[in-house]
């Protein structure tokens, strides 16, 4: 009886610990089975936390993919967007696919290592907003030649321009004031990735800058409005700017894999169904499924989903990737997991002495 019971206990903490970086939806049946796909959440403003592991729900429950997604965790395991930190990334090394959304990651050698693993041999990727500056790397780090800004000769713009088509061109609009409405490209309309895409997306996140590189092909542009108020006119002083577009890149032994991108992304602009059936579209295309992409495929969200309003830094503090785990957890929804982090001691600010007041000898007193 003890021995079991001992047993159990072994299991129970080896499930604690199998979950506390990471979590897997299981896919049964669809066009997604026998695919796993990994999802790297970790960027400071655009709530990755959060579209990251709703669209890999909507991939697993409803088209069968195994959905492996990774965020940037802290020291005691709690989700702290845009930190380089990610813990499960070796995952990469069974990955059919991956799902990316970061920002100004300095990863730790071991984890770049396996990251690079992964685009040596040509795997496939889905990228979103801040992925085209993925990386911010010090001058003279190991890895500088994948920094968004990296300008040396061969590898230009770093890991955005190399491996998804275009690095960080700068803000095209005020981003938090002028949400966007994507625009199909005429001549692209019967694309595969846009079927059952309808023209006029509204996304929240702001424009970028963008220019058209070798291999890039523009699928969909950006148009600035007056506001964020999906009802808002366009900006009369802002033409469209590319926003989505396929790419493919060749890993170091040659072989070739398919890379989709889009620069918006942000948790709330996948609440637009066409703008979330582009993306879906994107993944099914990326690993070789484009057969299986219908104009009815369902693009509904499992679970609640409550988004909250991206900003820099300001996320939903005390949440574990555990929280997040299985079909009916809330994703997004301000306030609804307590915030369970250890509370932090406050630094004593040392008690600065006053010098001793000097005191003049007796015969010089009087």
């Amino acid at each position: 009886m003890i021995k079991n019971t001992l047993l159990a206990s072994m299991a129970f903490t080896a499930g604690l610990s199998a979950v506390s970086a990471d979590i897997v939806y299981e896919g049964t049946e669809g066009a997604g089975k026998g695919k796993h796909l990994v999802f790297i959440a970790s960027d400071h403003e655009y709530r990755a936390e959060q579209t990251c592991p709703a669209i890999a729900r909507i991939l697993a429950k409803h088209h069968g993919f195994k959905c492996t997604v990774l965020f940037g965790t802290d020291e005691n395991g709690f989700i702290e967007p845009g930190k380089s930190n990610i813990q499960g990334i070796e995952k990469l090394a069974t990955a059919d696919g991956l799902f990316f959304l970061t920002r100004f990651l300095d990863l730790p050698e071991d984890q770049m290592e396996h990251l690079l693993g992964y685009v040596n041999k040509g795997g496939p990727i889905v990228s979103l907003r801040t992925s085209s500056h993925a990386f911010k790397i010090a001058e003279g780090s190991k890895y500088e030649k994948y920094a968004f800004n990296w300008k040396g000769e061969g590898f230009e713009g770093g890991f955005g321009q190399q491996y998804l088509g275009n690095t960080w061109e700068g803000h095209y609009g005020r981003n938090h004031v002028q949400g966007t409405r994507t625009l199909i490209i005429p001549e692209k309309k019967d694309d595969v990735i846009l079927t059952g895409v309808e023209d006029g997306a509204f996304c929240f996140a702001g424009g970028y800058g963008s220019k058209l590189f070798d291999g890039m092909e523009p699928l969909t542009k950006s148009q600035p409005l007056v506001s964020m108020d999906p009802k808002s006119d366009p900006d009369p002083k802002k033409e469209a700017v590319i926003s989505s577009w396929k790419f493919s890149y060749k890993g170091t032994d040659g072989n070739s894999n398919r890379v989709f991108h889009s620069t918006q992304g942000a948790s709330e602009d996948i609440l637009d169904d066409n703008y979330r059936r582009m993306i879906i579209n994107g993944v099914f295309w990326s690993v070789g499924l484009e057969s299986q992409i219908k104009a009815d495929n369902n693009i509904a969200f499992v679970g609640p989903y409550k988004p909250t309003t991206f900003g820099n830094f300001n996320w939903q503090q005390g949440v574990k990737p555990s929280d997040l785990a299985g079909y009916e957890s809330m994703i997004g929804a301000e306030n609804a997991i307590p915030d369970r982090r250890p509370a932090r001691k406050a630094k004593k600010k040392p008690v600065k002495k006053k010098p001793a007041k000097k005191t003049m000898p007796a015969e010089a007193a009087m």
